[in-house]
C-alpha cells in the first residue's frame, strides 16, 4: 500500500479552506490548465473553471474571465496554484451571491463541506455526552473515556480512527469487524490511515455522506469535519427505527395502503415530523410543525407531546410558564424521567438547534412511541415487504447511489426513483453529457407524463450504453416494478465500475474490460501470490467459505489479512466470520462497496463481481498513482494524481493482459 502524499499548501488560512479530496481534485484541474510552455496562466483559467460543477448553470466562460480580470488586467501573468486557489474562493464567493443555493432537507446533507467552518459548542457537548455513554464499556476506548467537550480531547482521540470506527458500530451493529481495526496504544502513520479508511468507506455504507473528506482530514482531525462526521453517524443511529420495517407501528400515522406508499417515500426525519405532528394533533394542538428549529423555540409542542406520551408525568405547568427558557428547563424536567435529556440544553430548544432538537424528538421516539399494534393496519406494512433477497439488494444500490454525492439523497430506492429524476443524476455523475437536462424535469412533478419523460430519457440513455433493456419502458420505472429498477441498477453499477477500470487506460490497447478479464485477473493474483484458491466463476460455491477473497486481498497487499484471525470456513460461523472480515479489510484497503457478509456466503454473483472489481481497481489505481507520483516528483511538482505516461499504461495494461493469457 502506498503511503499518503497530500496536498500542502503553504499559506494555512487557504489550506484550511478545502480538504484534501478538495485540493487533489483542484490541483488537477490547476495541471490540466497548463498551456503548452507548461504555464498557468490567468486566461488560461475560464475554459477549465466554467466545466466545474460550483460554477456550471451560474457562471460562464465569459462571466469568469471577467470577473478574473478584475484582479489584473494582464492575462497572461503567470499564476501559481495558492493564487489558483484564491481565485476559486473568490469565484465560488460570486457563484454564491448570483445563484440561489441548492439545499437538502436531509440532514446527511451537507453536513461535511467546507463552506461552514464554525463549530456549535452545544453539538458538541452533545455529541461527547453520546460517545461517553454508548462508548464507557468500550474494552480499548474505557481508558480515553469520558472525554472533556470544553478540551480538543475528542479531536486528539479521532486521530487514531479508532474512536469512529468504533460510532459507526453503535450506529449500525456489525458494519466493521472490529477485528480489522489497529488499536495498538501509539499508531503508526500507515496504520491510521488504514483505519481512517475503513472508517470512511464503512461510514460510506451504513449512509453517510463522505464526498468531500478524506483520510488526510481525518488525520488532522479538522474539527468542522470530524464533528460533521460524528454528526451523521449518531443521527444514522438515532433515526434507525423510523421505518416500517424496523417499526410497523408506523402504520398507525396512515389510513390505507396508497398512504402507506407515500410513508415509505419520506426520510425519516419526515417521519419523525408526521410522528410527532399525530400526537400533537390527538392531544389537541392547534399548529403543524415543519421543522425542528423555530416551530419548536417556545416550548409548546414538546409540552404537549410529552404529557400525551407520558401521562403518568404530565402537567400543566409547563404550558402555564410564559418564560420559554424556564419552560425549556421544565421540558427537561419531564423528559428526564423518560431518560431524554441527553442531546438539547433549555438554551439549544430556545435558540432551536434544529440538529439537537431532532436527536432529542427521535429519541423521545426511542424510549415512547405511543403507537399501537393495529392488526388491520399492519397488514399493510406486511404487503408491502420485500424479500431478503431484494430488500439486501436495494440496500447495496441506495448506499451506493448516495455514495455518488447525488443532490438527491435517496431514502427508498423504489420509490425515489419513480420520478426518473435520480436515475438521471446517477448517469450524469457516472458520465458527464450522457443527460439532456432541457428534456428533464425535477421533483415535485404534479404531471404524470413528466415523471415517463424523465424514466423515458433514462431507458433511452441505457439502450444507448447497451444495457439490456428488451421491452423496458420508462413507464415500467413510473409504476414502480422493482425487479426492472434492480436490474436496471445492476447495469449501471456494472458499467460504472468497467468505466472506472477503463479510466485507468485499459482502453490503450484497444480492449475493453469484460467479466471474465476481472475473473481470470482475480485467478492470476492469487496464484502469482502461492496460494492454491481458485474459482472458476463468480457464482462458484468455493467462494461462500471466505477464503478465496482473503487470499485475494492479501495477494494485493501482503499485510492487510491477519491469517490468525482466519477460519477454515467449513461451518456456517466459521463462514460468516470469513464474510464479515473479508469486507471489512476490503474497506481499509480502500475499497468502497456495499454488500453484506450473506452475499459472500450465499454467493451473490452480482455482489461477488462487484467486490473483486473495487480490489482490482484499487491494485491497480495504487500501482497507477505510485507510477505518477514518482513521476511528478521526478519532475518538481507536488506528488498529485496527474496523467500517466505511456509506459505506466503499458505497465498496467500488461498486468490484466498477463492475468488474461496465463488462464488460458
Amino acid at each position: 500500500m502506498s503511503s499518503f502524499v497530500g496536498v500542502v499548501v503553504s499559506d494555512q488560512w487557504l489550506q484550511s479552506q478545502f480538504t484534501q479530496v478538495e485540493l487533489r481534485g483542484l490541483n488537477s484541474n490547476f495541471l490540466s490548465a497548463r498551456n503548452q510552455s507548461g504555464k498557468v496562466t490567468l486566461g488560461d483559467l475560464p475554459p477549465v473553471l466554467c466545466k466545474l460543477k460550483a460554477f456550471q448553470g451560474i457562471l460562464n466562460e465569459d462571466d469568469i474571465k471577467a470577473i478574473l480580470s478584475e484582479s489584473s488586467s494582464d492575462m497572461s501573468e503567470e499564476i501559481d496554484f495558492e493564487s489558483f486557489l484564491q481565485a476559486y474562493l473568490n469565484l465560488q464567493a460570486r457563484a454564491t451571491a448570483k445563484g440561489d443555493s441548492k439545499t437538502s432537507s436531509s440532514f446527511l446533507k451537507a453536513t461535511t463541506t467546507t463552506l461552514r467552518h464554525t463549530i456549535s459548542e452545544s453539538e458538541r457537548g452533545s455529541y461527547v455526552a453520546h460517545i461517553n455513554s454508548f462508548l464507557r464499556d468500550d474494552p480499548f476506548l474505557k481508558d480515553f473515556l469520558p472525554i472533556d467537550p470544553s478540551t480538543n480531547q475528542l479531536f486528539d482521540l479521532a486521530k487514531d480512527g479508532v474512536l469512529l470506527c468504533k460510532l459507526i458500530n453503535i450506529a449500525v451493529s456489525g458494519t466493521i469487524d472490529e477485528r480489522a481495526i489497529n488499536t495498538k496504544k501509539v499508531l503508526n502513520p500507515w496504520e491510521r490511515n488504514e483505519n481512517h479508511t475503513l472508517c470512511l468507506n464503512s461510514a460510506k455504507a451504513i449512509g453517510c455522506t463522505v464526498v468531500n473528506i478524506g483520510t488526510q482530514d481525518l488525520n488532522e482531525a479538522r474539527p468542522h469535519l470530524v464533528v460533521g462526521l460524528i454528526s451523521q453517524i449518531i443521527k444514522i443511529q438515532l433515526l434507525a427505527d423510523l421505518n416500517l420495517r424496523k417499526t410497523p407501528q408506523l402504520v398507525e400515522l396512515v389510513e390505507d395502503s396508497q398512504e402507506v406508499e407515500e410513508l415509505m417515500s419520506l426520510s425519516p426525519e419526515k417521519i419523525l415530523l408526521k410522528w410527532m405532528n399525530f400526537h400533537l394533533k390527538k392531544a389537541g394542538y392547534k399548529k403543524e410543525v415543519t421543522n425542528f428549529s423555530s416551530d419548536l423555540k417556545d416550548g409548546e409542542a414538546y409540552a404537549h407531546l410529552l404529557n400525551t406520551l407520558a401521562p403518568e408525568h404530565g402537567t400543566t405547568n409547563t404550558l402555564d410558564t410564559e418564560d420559554p427558557t424556564e419552560r425549556a428547563n421544565l421540558i427537561l424536567e419531564q423528559a428526564e424521567k423518560l431518560d431524554c435529556k441527553r442531546y438539547v440544553t433549555p438554551k439549544d430548544i430556545v435558540e432551536g438547534s434544529a440538529n439537537l432538537n431532532l436527536a432529542f424528538v427521535a429519541q423521545i421516539f426511542q424510549h415512547r412511541n405511543g403507537l399501537t399494534a393495529d392488526t388491520t393496519k399492519l397488514s399493510f406494512a406486511v404487503m408491502m415487504e420485500d424479500d431478503a433477497q431484494t430488500s439486501r439488494e436495494e440496500r447495496c444500490f441506495r448506499l451506493w447511489i448516495n455514495s455518488l454525492g447525488t443532490d438527491t439523497y435517496v431514502n427508498n430506492l423504489f420509490e425515489d426513483v419513480r420520478t426518473g429524476w435520480v436515475l438521471l443524476e446517477v448517469l450524469d455523475k457516472i458520465s458527464q453529457g450522457l443527460v439532456n437536462w432541457k428534456q428533464a424535469t425535477k421533483p415535485p412533478i404534479k404531471m404524470p407524463f413528466r415523471k415517463v419523460e424523465n424514466c423515458n430519457q433514462v431507458i433511452s440513455i441505457g439502450k444507448e450504453l447497451n444495457f439490456s433493456l428488451v421491452n423496458v419502458a420508462g413507464s415500467d420505472i413510473v409504476q414502480g416494478n422493482n425487479k426492472l429498477i434492480l436490474a436496471f441498477l445492476w447495469q449501471l453499477m456494472r458499467f460504472s465500475m468497467l468505466q472506472l477500470l477503463i479510466n485507468l487506460k485499459f482502453h490503450a490497447l484497444g480492449k475493453e474490460i469484460t467479466d471474465a478479464d476481472i475473473l481470470n485477473w482475480a485467478n492470476s493474483k492469487v496464484k502469482s501470490a502461492g496460494r492454491k484458491s481458485q474459482i472458476e466463476s463468480f457464482k462458484d460455491k468455493n467462494i461462500s467459505s471466505g477464503k478465496f477473497f482473503l487470499e485475494l486481498l492479501s495477494a494485493v497487499e501482503p499485510r492487510v489479512v491477519n491469517w490468525s484471525l482466519v477460519t477454515r470456513g467449513k461451518t456456517d460461523e466459521d463462514k460468516k466470520l470469513n464474510a464479515t472480515y473479508t469486507i471489512s479489510v476490503a474497506r481499509k484497503l480502500g475499497c468502497s462497496i456495499f454488500l453484506l457478509p450473506e452475499d459472500i456466503i450465499e454467493v451473490n454473483q452480482k455482489m461477488m463481481l462487484t467486490l473483486t472489481a473495487s480490489i482490482m481497481y484499487w491494485s491497480l489505481q495504487t500501482k497507477t498513482e505510485d507510477s505518477e507520483s514518482n513521476t511528478a516528483e521526478n519532475a518538481g511538482l507536488d506528488a498529485s494524481p496527474a496523467a500517466a505516461s505511456d509506459g505506466d499504461i503499458a505497465s498496467t495494461t500488461s498486468e490484466v493482459e498477463k492475468g488474461v493469457q496465463e488462464e488460458r
